[in-house]
């Protein structure tokens, strides 16, 4: 198989423009991709375009790539949609390096765009319905709150937020963890309020403001043991890599090309909720370390799912950076801040930087390039050579319904 590199990355600022197209969102990104390559859209070979909400937000169906992609001068080539819930974008980086490696172009563009931000912010919260079995709702809701009562929420009323499906999802998992491994609030706070203060370094983060844990804690509960500062936003913007061959990316020079070492896609299984060494993310990652010949101590930077701070606490563990169970206390210890031993989510994951769904799994890429490259400025991770990237989405079972895994080598 073809070796595949990354040779331009672009991303658009995250966060709420009701005022700009999907398009408009899109062309931010591939603009500045393309300056970033030096290439042309003549130059591409194929495109995937990775969307999840217009067609909710926007009745938009079918075809988003072809219009969001035509007004930017891509035309005649072959583009293809990319619909796979939260992973939709790295699916797409996926499928742009499956079509270098099989050898049918040297230069493939990979864009992910969402705009979920409507005036009836019911649709925006609507997008998340369909992201699980919709013919079985009832018993996963069942099996969630059997999952959650590993851990009870504190004996008071609370009137809970406005929010998606998902961060009750997220809410029983941590606290089957909670059960199970003794995890803490206070853990999950540590993650959340790293990933606020890691936002203030990044110009193209929806929140660029520092928390504290104390902060944290006292903030809107959402669905206990998350608040609000613990979960993402509902975010606009686009984010876009381009993919060449070996062959290609020696033509343009190596000294600003990232290999991509392994990109892993998976699917969940029936497993027991206590069975976490068959989790999808624990599988996939296990899949790319074989792949690439990178060990987790390998691993200078990383980027996970984020769509609550739990979320990053358990991947931490899932990916093999510290032992099961031991997630909240690594990022306690600082381990996992900006200067650590594994610096996790310095663009301010998902809980900061945003979550569109469809360009997140690429807005992890950009940043990751971005480091591997030294180009960071202040929020550069020193000496980094190997990144890696999660990215999940959906649900089934007790896990994520599609994950993909992403190593990228300096």
């Amino acid at each position: 198989m073809e070796k595949t590199y990354i040779v331009g990355v672009g991303m658009s600022h995250f966060g709420r423009f009701l005022n700009r197209s999907l398009a408009d969102l899109a062309g931010d990104a591939v603009t500045e991709a393309l300056a970033d390559s030096g290439l042309a859209p003549g130059d591409i070979g194929a495109a995937y375009f990775a969307n999840a909400s217009q067609g909710v937000v926007e009745g938009q169906h079918l075809v988003r790539g072809q219009l969001a992609l035509r007004k930017l001068g891509f035309q005649t080539l072959s583009i293809t949609n990319v619909e796979n819930a939260c992973a939709s974008g790295s699916t797409a980086l996926n499928a742009a390096v499956a079509y270098i490696a099989s050898g049918q172009g040297d230069v493939a563009l990979a864009v992910g765009a969402d705009k979920m931000n409507a005036p009836d912010r019911a649709l925006s919260f609507a997008i998340f319905d369909g992201a699980w079995d919709v013919s079985d709702v009832e018993g996963q809701i069942a099996r969630l709150e059997r999952l959650g009562q590993a851990m009870q929420p504190p004996e008071r009323a609370v009137e809970p937020g406005q929010r998606s499906v998902f961060m009750d999802v997220y809410a029983a998992l941590a606290r089957f963890h909670m059960g199970t491994f003794g995890t803490t609030q206070a853990d999950i706070a540590h993650v959340a309020a790293k990933n606020h203060s890691h936002s203030v370094l990044n110009p193209k983060a929806q929140y660029r403001h520092a928390m504290t844990v104390d902060e944290v804690l006292a903030a809107r509960e959402i669905s206990w043991p998350l608040t609000l500062p613990m979960c993402a936003p509902i975010s606009d913007g686009a984010a876009a890599a381009i993919v060449v061959s070996e062959k290609k990316a020696r033509q343009m020079g190596l000294t600003r090309a990232v290999r991509i070492a392994a990109s892993v896609q998976a699917a969940g299984s029936d497993r027991a909720p206590e069975d976490l060494d068959r989790h999808i993310c624990r599988r996939a990652v296990d899949r790319a370390y074989e792949l690439s010949g990178i060990a987790p101590e390998d691993v200078s930077v990383v980027e996970v799912h984020d769509a609550t701070a739990f979320a990053e606490l358990q991947q931490a563990e899932l990916l093999r950076l510290c032992p099961m169970g031991e997630g909240g206390r690594l990022a306690a210890s600082g381990a996992t801040t900006l200067g650590g031993r594994v610096p996790i989510n310095v663009s301010g994951g998902l809980e900061s930087r945003g979550h569109p769904i469809g360009a997140t799994g690429l807005a992890q890429i950009y940043e990751l390039v971005t480091q591997l490259r030294g180009e960071a400025g202040p929020r550069q991770v020193e000496g980094a050579r190997v990144g890696l990237a999660e990215n999940g989405g959906g649900f089934h079972g007790y896990e994520e319904a599609v994950a993909v895994i992403t190593l990228l080598q300096r």
